[in-house]
């Protein structure tokens, strides 16, 4: 049988970068349903989806649209919602992951780099967070 192993974090997000936020969160509105609440900026919008993994849309200022199959550059990343940002930050970090050097909000959400180099964050998860 397999091995059922605590988690650290509860998988809430998936990042694209794009040049428009609203305008890609609207086209895939049209294509999968969801919800887009207000904005607090039109650097992030988010699509979300009752009970389910958000799928958000992050303004890049020099956009490059992705070179398939190579897959360069990087145009995603996954949140994960963790209680405690320092108890995460250590769980991960002895798993092999690389807390990057920039960390634009540190108290709120932290940025990471997987053993391969993709990055992720962990986010203070909202005692409203559902």
């Amino acid at each position: 049988g397999s091995v059922r192993l605590m988690p650290i974090a509860h998988f809430s997000v998936v990042a694209l970068d794009c040049p428009d936020p609203m305008a890609l969160a609207e086209f895939y509105q049209r294509i999968i349903g969801g919800e887009i609440p207000a904005a607090d900026s039109d650097d992030w919008v988010e699509l979300r989806f009752a009970g389910s993994t958000t799928l958000a849309f992050q303004r890049v200022a020099e956009y490059m649209a992705p070179d398939w199959p190579d897959g360069s550059p990087q145009q995603a990343h996954l949140d994960f919602d963790v209680p405690d940002l320092d108890a995460g930050e250590a769980a991960i970090l002895a798993l092999g992951a690389r807390k990057a050097e920039f960390q634009p909000h540190p108290d709120s959400w932290r940025v990471y780099l997987d053993p391969v180099g993709h990055p992720f964050c962990l986010v203070k998860a909202s005692s409203s967070a559902t």
